[in-house]
């Protein structure tokens, strides 16, 4: 493969979106998740909260545009997802619940809102009786920023009271903060517009080496972000779908954290509330991610860490030839994984392999939200935290422990009963961890 041809497909990332097709649990429904949308919800229009360190463009704070420039500054703010233009709130439900679609559901962000911003990292530090610690100015501002924040996701929290869950969406590369807000509003659109949509967004954008040098420079913004997301008192899990090259950066930061609450005899995934942990198309060197994030166990910081890979994922390919690796995780096939490697697969119940055989577009890689067959997996995991296998409601097919395999027909030919439909607390499901 040409180095030309590498960029080609990587730039094909990012095109004008559209609302992702309808999951297959949902076409030819006439009962579902839609059915139980708070009043306040039931529009065409999504507020997704954001998180960045992306460096504004020239724009008003209360219709905010941001670039691809680094900021030392993280700020947050609302991001207001349309899906069509004035559509009705019936229509979009209609549409939502068919593979054939009568209305345009193309999605814009109309307006983004930004609400406050943390002070400028690094701390300034100054002396006090001899020793040197973070301006007291600085984080009494980090301090009143986070409060404003907790406020903030509190509201949203109460508009559906009965899911006090956040989930956060971490974006690859070449993507624009517009493009990570419209995969996480049409994401949890389909879940049943329940709990909290937020996205941390990167400076992401320019070229494949810069981007890989931004998701270094957002590591220490993330960690602050997760830490404050954990601590708030109105959140009771925090969910986290990351992609592409967002799943290093997710992966370095969950790892820096860990070690550090090792420090303090703390257990990390209970200190931010993890619950799922979703690494869709992981751009990560297989070798890479047995040393860094296995051996240091990884996987056993939240309830649930869920891989899916592709072997059909073109983009992963062409970082597999750029990087002269022998197997990246987002396309790592069975016959990857040695007896003695799936022998310890087995022993993690929390880590779970799930490989997509299913149609995509030309570059394959979105497949986690464009395929319905794997938009309905993950909903059915992220929604109601089932666990695989047939005896939850997630019939995917067992390769060997852990290891699944899914394709186009999943949950087509399934009966739609009414616990496929809707939430279901994980105390009610066979096979699901409890919260801790």
């Amino acid at each position: 493969m040409k180095y030309a041809q590498f960029l080609l497909l990587l730039l094909a990332a990012g095109c004008s979106q559209q609302l992702m097709p309808s999951p297959n649990i949902y076409v030819g429904s006439k009962k579902d998740c839609f059915d139980n949308v708070a009043q306040c919800y039931q529009c065409n229009d999504v507020d997704v909260l954001y998180v960045t360190d992306r460096a504004p463009l020239e724009s008003p704070i209360d219709n905010r545009h941001y670039g691809t420039a680094r900021s030392d500054t993280l700020v947050y703010g609302l991001c207001t997802v349309s899906i069509g233009k004035d559509l009705k709130w019936p229509d979009l439900v209609n549409d939502s619940r068919t593979a054939s679609r009568r209305h345009d559901l193309s999605l814009a962000c109309p307006k983004i809102q930004e609400l406050g911003h943390m002070p400028k990292t690094p701390f300034g530090l100054v002396s006090v009786n001899g020793a040197w610690v973070d301006d007291p100015a600085a984080v009494a501002e980090a301090v009143s920023t986070r409060d404003a924040f907790w406020k903030l996701l509190a509201d949203r929290v109460a508009k559906t009271p009965d899911k006090r869950e956040a989930y956060v969406f971490i974006h690859g590369f070449n993507n624009s903060m517009e493009y990570a807000a419209g995969v996480m509003a049409e994401l949890w659109h389909f879940m049943g517009r329940q709990g909290v949509p937020i996205i941390y967004t990167w400076p992401a954008g320019e070229s494949y080496a810069y981007d890989r040098e931004s998701g270094e420079f957002t590591l220490f913004h993330l960690k602050q972000f997760l830490r404050c997301l954990g601590a708030c008192p109105s959140i009771d899990k925090v969910h986290i779908i990351a992609h592409s090259r967002g799943t290093d950066v997710t992966l370095s930061a969950l790892r820096e954290l860990n070690i550090e609450f090792k420090c303090s005899s703390e257990a990390g995934g209970a200190r931010l509330k993890l619950g799922n942990v979703v690494l869709a198309a992981a751009d990560l060197d297989i070798q890479v991610v047995r040393q860094r994030i296995v051996a240091e166990r990884l996987p056993l910081m939240p309830e649930r860490m869920t891989v899916y890979c592709s072997p059909t994922d073109k983009a992963i390919g062409a970082a597999q030839w750029l990087f002269k690796s022998n197997r990246r995780l987002g396309d790592l096939e069975p016959q990857d994984l040695t007896p003695m490697m799936r022998e310890r697969l087995a022993d993690v119940a929390q880590l779970q392999i799930i490989q997509a055989r299913v149609k995509s577009n030309m570059l394959g890689h979105d497949y986690f939200h464009s395929n319905p067959a794997v938009s309905s997996d993950m909903i059915l995991m992220l929604r109601d935290n089932r666990a695989p296998g047939a005896a939850t409601g997630r019939p995917l097919k067992e390769l060997f422990q852990n290891f699944w395999e899914i394709d186009d027909k999943y949950m087509l030919a399934a009966k739609q009963t009414g616990d496929q439909r809707t939430s279901v607390a994980p105390s009610g499901l066979p096979g699901v961890a409890e919260s801790r």
